[in-house]
């Protein structure tokens, strides 16, 4: 037989050229928040709590770790000696003195929280910009009409409004596009888990369908739409039973840009509260953070004391109304003045008031400085992370070793197959061409299968740096 008669040419083979990727983890920490033309070194806004729980020494020492500090408005003049005779001023002059104190203090972000539904809001929140307060958070009602969208402008204060719902945030972000011609700065999301009053009815506080975890999607998705129309980003920070490092990264993951704490503060040194008031977390059980009817109407979560046990049964506690903060407030019917209970407990009054309070209230152990607290949640965040991408990391070297392994196998088979088709073609090129054709494919057909394999190995690399570099937010 005619050896040319084969017409048998080796094909050339090789592997694709894929260069293997390289993977080098950056340095973990927290993302910063950008509210605005603001740059939040740490993402964690100090929930605002009201009646002189929450004021300029908490903020400022959270502000001094990077995070805003929030001072709270609601019926900060009880702080004054003459709240009872003259409210309104009282409240004025005391939120102007917190927020003086506070900026002396700190060179940090100072907010305050405001709440809509108060008689007082307007002034309160004309004394803020007036005071060129960093940022405003309004909660506690829809801050719609009468915003003073020139002087906030002009003073370069951020609004962020605090909702329950997308529903809400839609409503809000659409009536200011239209109104105002733009949008608020961000939006903090408050879930049910909560401290305080709550905007959900009672039956919704425990329904999956409006957990925190499925509320933040929601608004992201909502207010998607308004970051492209006025082509910046706008920041949505989750709120309410918020806890651990842990936590923050779960609500990182489902769209947040940054997180609001409040129970924790509270035991922390810098807290504006007495140590009575502190006090009553630490030693708070689970059965003890309860849901409460508020005078005004809502639900609250709070810690139970003798006190709430005496409105249970029915006891009304004499008071005297300071002012009528509240237009729908019907104080003589009321069993106590919610105003003055919370003033009590913050002078560690306990029996005469009690203690609002999230859902894990009960977790905090000890009483720390806020630094202590802020270098723990930022410790547990990184763990996590660096826990899990570790373990990536393991897997995506394990996959390039078998790559390199892959690599010299194949270069190997296909060496082998060319001298052992070589000698094989000199013996067998007297038997006819078909049988040595099948050898050949026998071979070639390994080949490509150490070729797919391979590439497949490649893109599971990929897939586990991607992996990665998403865990790092």
């Amino acid at each position: 037989m005619n050896i040319k008669n084969l017409n048998f040419q080796f094909p050339k083979l090789e592997l694709p050229k894929i260069d293997l990727p390289k993977i080098k983890l950056p340095e973990i920490k927290m993302p910063v928040l950008k509210l605005g033309d603001l740059r939040v070194k740490l993402p964690i806004v100090q929930g605002g709590m009201g009646v002189g729980i929450s004021l300029s020494r908490l903020a400022a020492s959270v502000a001094n770790e990077g995070g805003i500090g929030v001072i709270a408005a609601n019926a900060i003049g009880m702080i004054e000696p003459d709240y009872f005779k003259n409210g309104v001023e009282a409240n004025v002059r005391a939120l102007r003195k917190e927020i003086r104190k506070a900026k002396a203090l700190t060179d940090g972000i100072i907010g305050v929280n405001i709440m809509v539904a108060l008689n007082d809001y307007p002034l309160m929140l004309k004394t803020s910009i007036e005071e060129k307060i960093d940022v405003v958070f309004l909660g506690a009602g829809l801050p719609l009409h009468g915003i003073p969208v020139d002087e906030i402008e002009k003073n370069n204060v951020k609004v962020v409004p605090i909702v329950s719902s997308a529903r809400a945030a839609k409503l809000i972000f659409s009536f200011w596009q239209k109104k105002y011609g733009r949008v608020p700065d961000g939006v903090v999301v408050e879930g049910p888990r909560a401290g305080g009053h709550l905007g959900f009815k009672l039956e919704q506080i425990d329904d999956p369908d409006f957990k925190l975890e499925k509320l933040i999607p929601e608004v992201v998705s909502e207010i998607s739409a308004f970051q492209k129309m006025f082509k910046r980003k706008i920041p949505v920070i989750a709120a309410g039973g918020i806890f651990t490092g842990a936590d923050i990264y779960k609500f990182f993951k489902l769209g947040a840009s940054a997180v609001q704490m409040g129970s924790r503060f509270v035991a922390t040194e810098e807290c504006d509260a007495d140590i009575a008031f502190k006090e009553s977390f630490v030693n708070a059980r689970k059965k003890d953070i309860t849901i409460i009817k508020s005078p005004v109407g809502l639900p609250g979560r709070a810690i139970r004391n003798s006190f709430l046990e005496d409105v249970e049964a029915g006891k009304r506690k004499k008071f005297k109304c300071p002012w009528k903060c509240l237009e729908h407030c019907k104080a003589e019917k009321a069993q106590y003045c919610i105003s003055v209970a919370l003033d009590n407990a913050r002078k560690g009054k306990m029996r005469h008031g009690y203690a609002f309070a999230g859902s894990n209230a009960y977790r905090i152990k000890k009483i720390v400085p806020v630094k202590e607290l802020v270098e723990e949640l930022r410790r547990d965040y990184i763990l996590l992370i660096e826990t899990r991408t570790q373990k990536m990391k393991i897997e995506f070297e394990k996959t390039k070793k078998r790559l390199q392994n892959l690599k010299k196998e194949y270069e190997d088979a296909i060496e082998t197959s060319i001298n052992q088709l070589k000698d094989e073609y000199a013996r067998v090129v007297q038997k006819g061409s078909s049988m040595f054709r099948e050898e050949i494919e026998k071979y070639f057909k390994n080949i490509e299968e150490l070729k797919e394999e391979y590439i497949k190995n490649f893109r599971l690399m990929i897939e586990i740096r991607s992996n990665i570099r998403s865990a790092l937010i």
